[in-house]
């Protein structure tokens, strides 16, 4: 592999990484300030959130589930009083 291919590869897979943060960000700060999302419509952002980092990141499902499923875990806690 050509140094120029794999910088653009390296260079493709930030651009994916930074979308994913910002979604990320996105949705947490969504379900924490709409005073007027429910539980079921947060899960459902959160469920569409992880379908986008599977469509960006194939096979990565566990990843997501290790590492940002806990998060937002907490954040529903405590904005609705889950578990």
């Amino acid at each position: 592999m050509a140094d120029d291919e794999r910088a653009s590869k390296i260079e493709h897979e930030n651009r994916m990484l930074r979308r994913l943060r910002f979604l990320v960000e996105l949705t947490f700060a969504t379900i924490a300030q709409d005073a007027d999302l429910t539980l079921e419509d947060a899960w459902e952002h959160v469920t569409a959130l992880k379908g986008a980092a599977v469509a960006m990141f194939p096979g990565k499902e566990d990843t997501f589930d290790l590492l940002y499923l806990p998060r937002f875990s907490r954040l529903l806690a405590e904005r609705f009083g889950a578990n």
